[in-house]
Order: C-alpha cells, then structure tokens, then sequence
C-alpha cells in the first residue's frame, strides 16, 4: 500500500470518529434539554399547586393518562391543566409533563 493510501485512510477514519463524537453530543443535549424542561415544569408546578385542590383532585386522571401514553383523559385532569395553564401562562410545558408533575406533587 502506497503512503498516499494510508494517510488517505488514516484521514478517513479521523473524520469518522469525530462525526460519531458529534453525534453524540447532540443526542446528549437533546436528552439533557428534555429533562431539564420536565424538571422545569415540575419545580415550577410543585412551588405553587402542592395545595391546590383541583390539582389534587387530578392526580388519579394524571396517572391514568401517563400510564396510557396520553390516550385516556379525565374531566379532572382536563380542568387541572386548564387551572394550572390559567395560574401560569408563561409556562411552556406538554400535557405530558403537567401530568407527570401532577404525579410528582
């Protein structure tokens, strides 16, 4: 094999590596951006509706939808999302999250 090959390969193989490395990387953030939202959201819920009766009362529809995937949702939880959407109209988080924050409190 001739010198210019084997730098050719060698170069190859660098920029390999460091595609995967950025790769990764950007996985990383993405996964790590998702839970500091939820995180977010749930320090946020758990500051200013741990004694809210109508977030209180959802918490039964709040673990039937998380544990249906978001596919069953209960009158109760319907109004603690509004309830909650209404106290904070800043925060930026999914019925997903408010559901799994309900269930944090």
């Amino acid at each position: 094999m001739s010198r210019k090959h084997l730098i050719g390969a060698a170069l190859l193989l660098a920029l390999a590596g460091t595609a995967n490395a950025t790769s990764f990387v950007v996985t990383t953030d993405t996964v790590v951006r998702g839970v500091a939202a939820s995180t977010d959201a749930t320090s946020d819920l758990s500051s200013s509706f741990r004694d809210s009766k109508i977030v209180q009362a959802a918490r039964d529809d709040a673990a039937t939808f998380v544990g249906s995937e978001g596919a069953i949702r209960g009158a109760k939880l319907e109004s603690a999302f509004i309830h909650i959407r209404q106290q904070l109209p800043s925060l930026q988080a999914s019925d997903a999250q408010l559901a799994q924050a309900i269930l944090a409190l």
